[in-house]
């Protein structure tokens, strides 16, 4: 039995509005595996083990530390800025503080600037790659392992990148599950053993 033709439409309007919407779901992932492949957006790369060479030129790492608004706790970088050689492994701390009576738990964005260093910026490890649980009136240094890949040094932007900053910001996130059961289990004043 044939279509007739506004059937015809609303099919073609049906297919289009799927392959659109698979389009756009899967476009978020995409554009994070392009920035991370790319360092396109100032996003990082993550490398596994320290760089294999230590240049003699030296470059400038600033660090920023910014939270989101309604995010409650202090953070700011330990030391505002370092000079290292480019391949040369570095570490940074950031310290964070929870000033209130509850435990709260934050999760770390980042990106780096100029944009054209993105692609070389390497962190080895870094508190951003989890989720950070802070206890109330706990402050605690959480560490950032890094190094400037030293092909910065042949590309037609990077050579000419002579200070790179890393910004990080924090924002509020749900407790994960064993303390959100906690924090019903205080406010409601259950007992959990009858015995």
């Amino acid at each position: 039995m044939a279509m007739d033709a506004p059937q015809k439409t609303a099919a073609k309007l049906v297919g289009v509005v799927v392959v659109m919407g698979a389009l756009a779901w899967a476009s978020v992932p995409f554009y994070d595996w392009f920035c991370r492949v790319t360092g396109f957006g100032g996003v990082t790369g993550v490398a596994l083990t320290d760089s294999d060479t230590v240049l003699e030129e030296t470059i400038t790492v600033r660090f920023d530390g910014s939270k989101e608004r309604d995010m409650p706790w202090e953070f700011k970088p330990v030391v505002r800025e370092m000079e290292i050689k480019i391949g040369e492994t570095g570490l940074a701390f950031y310290e964070a503080y929870n000033p209130t009576d509850r435990p709260i738990a934050g999760q770390a964005s980042y990106n780096v600037t100029p944009y054209s260093a993105g692609a070389f910026f390497e962190k080895i490890a870094c508190f951003c790659f989890e989720e950070q649980v802070l206890e109330p009136g706990e402050r605690v240094q959480m560490p950032v392992t890094f190094f400037v890949d030293p092909e910065i040094v042949d590309d037609r932007d990077g050579k000419f990148v002579h200070t790179i900053t890393l910004s990080y910001t924090f924002y509020e996130i749900d407790l994960p599950e064993g303390y959100a059961a906690l924090e019903s289990g205080e406010n409601t004043g259950a007992v959990t053993n009858m015995n």
